[in-house]
């Protein structure tokens, strides 16, 4: 249980920096059925044991229609765990791929999925929707708003959608690629592979590389980028000496 005292560390403290939760909320988790939905699943469920806030989880797919995409083994992972589950059905992948033909497909699929999880979310009387955007994800998105749009800019930590009526919050935000990865692999979390045409085959992907690449001969240069974040106030970031420290790369791996 090692990893989920670890993982259950990096959610708290970022909850708990960010005031993410309060008492009497009805979280939807937004699970894709990729790693970082489900390890957000799983530990946000596992939180509710004894964090001093009480609140409640549902777990939401968002089904885009690609053909194949089986979540029963996500549904039975619910059940053990105690958390509601919802599929939302939906033609995302129709609209975008057969009647719009988008060229440049991932900004109206992001749109239009999130739009579907958040009237989920209020059809199920939810006030928070938590997404699994964890530490890299925030550093990538950081270096891509500098890179294609000359501005300093990132998702925030937690914000208000005051149309909707609805909070959201990233309690992953202190968790690296490597802690999520580490966890999956411990645990055997019933990970859905993606059967969208466009997987793997974005700009967050080159980016993801090329940091992998400077990281190589600048050790430690992500958790710089997260600290100059912090240090700015980018988007609600702060600076919090807790904030993740080199080590916890290393410890990922033991």
């Amino acid at each position: 249980m090692s990893e989920m005292r670890r993982m259950l560390s990096f959610v708290r403290r970022a909850v708990d920096d960010y005031n993410m939760i309060e008492d009497g909320d009805r979280i939807a988790v937004g699970v894709s059925g990729g790693k970082d939905s489900l390890v957000l699943l799983e530990t946000l469920a596992e939180m509710r044991r004894f964090y001093p806030k009480k609140y409640e989880v549902v777990a939401i797919t968002v089904d885009m229609g690609f053909e194949g995409m089986d979540f029963s083994e996500v549904e039975e992972f619910c059940r053990r765990i105690n958390v509601e589950y919802v599929v939302e059905h939906t033609d995302i992948a129709k609209i975008v791929f057969e009647i719009r033909k988008e060229p440049n497909p991932c900004s109206l699929c992001a749109k239009l999925r999130r739009g579907s999880l958040h009237s989920a979310a209020q059809d199920h009387n939810c006030n928070k929707v938590a997404l699994g955007h964890h530490f890299d994800d925030a550093v990538e998105t950081f270096m891509m708003n500098m890179f294609f749009e000359g501005r300093l800019g990132c998702f925030s930590p937690k914000s208000y959608l005051s149309n909707r009526k609805l909070g959201l919050i990233r309690p992953l935000l202190y968790a690296t690629e490597k802690d999520v990865q580490y966890f999956v692999n411990r645990r055997r979390l019933p990970i859905v592979k993606s059967l969208c045409p466009e997987d793997h085959a974005t700009e967050r992907e080159n980016m993801k590389n090329l940091l992998a690449e400077l990281e190589r001969n600048n050790k430690g240069l992500r958790h710089r980028i997260f600290n100059a974040m912090c240090k700015g106030e980018i988007d609600g970031f702060k600076l919090i000496e807790r904030t993740p420290r080199k080590k916890s790369d290393k410890k990922a791996t033991e």
